[in-house]
């Protein structure tokens, strides 16, 4: 009796995942960024560009530059450390050199506010921002140059409290970076365009982008309230539909540039990520276990002892996969050099119920080094 019942679940697990994989492969159709170059509007309101920086990775001059070198008509870009040896200051002097004619500024934010170490510098940095119109983004994002006039665009809309952006993951050529970018295009950038549709719009915002106005800052009580909280981009995004006001994308596609990841620290960051997801969307999170299409599919094939049903399900889910992958490397506008991540899916896939699974088993996670606990959305130092 209980072989039937395992055959009855894995069944049931492989169906469900597979309309979940026919939801995101249409999802992924229907998303559609601008491959062409936006014209610059002079009438667009001014934007104070701000950029936590903490430590250099592999592209971080380029990523910097990207942010100085917008095709926008009025904007200053405000770059912030924690640490005043920082390694990446003289990287950020010698691109503000490279940019003589943009507004900069380096604000060295010394003050330790919460445990959220980058939104202590925020707060700081938004001291010196000139603007009322904020655009935040993470260090590692490597922008097009017509990226704030796409999001201005989006911020015209008085209905519109905050605007993020999709971004496709850059690896490196390691098989942690590798893991990281294939999960990122095939599996988590679906399930933001799903979230979108199922919930009438987005509840969250994504660290690549969050671009607001004072105005709306003020209605959700500024930043301070976000110190302790490791999902400082969920919460700023949920806040704001709490107002009445809407989180929307931006009709263009950023790159999160990945560092060297070796195994171990892949599955860290996988784990840190998951658990900041459970922390933030405790029911979302767990139905992702109706997700793993190719790992439910494989457990059908056994449970049932390779039945037609079973195959079937297990080809379709790999074919569903598989569309999405290469719909979402469109999508993502990735160079064709960078396809070959796709190959890495398999064993992505049947990585990502061990991880669904191992986030359950405590509340620890590693971020820059340090070891912290998870409490109600907060981190707690070790």
């Amino acid at each position: 009796m209980w072989h039937s019942a395992l055959q009855i679940i894995c069944l049931i697990g492989a169906a469900a995942s597979t309309v979940y994989c026919l939801i995101a492969l249409s999802c992924a159709v229907a998303f559609r960024p601008s491959q062409d170059k936006a014209k610059r509007q002079p009438d667009s309101m001014p934007i104070s560009l701000l950029k936590p920086l903490a430590g250099t990775h592999r592209l971080v001059a380029e990523c910097l530059a990207s942010a100085c070198a917008q095709d926008y008509a009025e904007f200053e870009v405000i770059f912030g450390v924690a640490d005043p040896n920082d390694p990446v200051i003289p990287v950020i002097e010698a691109v503000v050199r490279d940019f003589p004619n943009v507004k900069t500024k380096l604000v060295v934010c010394g003050k330790v506010l919460g445990t959220n170490r980058k939104v202590s510098s925020l707060i700081q940095m938004l001291a010196h921002a000139k603007h009322d119109t904020i655009v935040i983004n993470d260090s590692d994002i490597l922008l097009r140059e017509d990226y704030l006039t796409h999001v201005a665009a989006r911020l015209k809309d008085p209905s519109v409290g905050m605007v993020t952006c999709l971004y496709s993951g850059t690896s490196s050529a390691s098989l942690g970076s590798r893991l990281e970018a294939v999960g990122i295009n095939s599996e988590f950038m679906p399930a933001v365009l799903c979230a979108r549709r199922i919930e009438g719009g987005l509840h969250f915002a994504l660290g690549s982008t969050m671009a607001f106005s004072r105005r709306t800052l003020d209605a959700i009580g500024g930043l301070e309230p976000l110190v302790d909280y490791l999902a400082d981009d969920y919460q700023l995004g949920h806040r704001t539909t709490l107002t009445g006001r809407r989180v929307e994308l931006a009709d263009c596609v950023v790159q999160n540039v990945l560092p060297d990841y070796s195994f171990t620290e892949f599955i860290q960051h996988q784990l840190r990520w998951a658990r900041t997801i459970r922390a933030s969307r405790s029911s979302g999170h767990a139905g992702l276990v109706l997700t793993f299409a190719i790992p439910w599919s494989l457990l059908s094939l056994i449970a049932t002892r390779g039945s037609n049903l079973a195959w079937a399900l297990f080809v379709g889910a790999i074919a569903l996969r598989s569309a999405t992958a290469w719909m979402m490397e469109k999508t993502l506008l990735r160079p064709r050099s960078a396809w070959s991540d796709i190959l890495y899916l398999p064993l992505r896939d049947c990585l990502a119920p061990l991880i669904w699974i191992a986030c359950y088993l405590g509340r620890g996670v590693v971020w820059r080094g340090s070891k912290f606990k998870i409490e109600n959305g907060k981190l707690r130092p070790v």
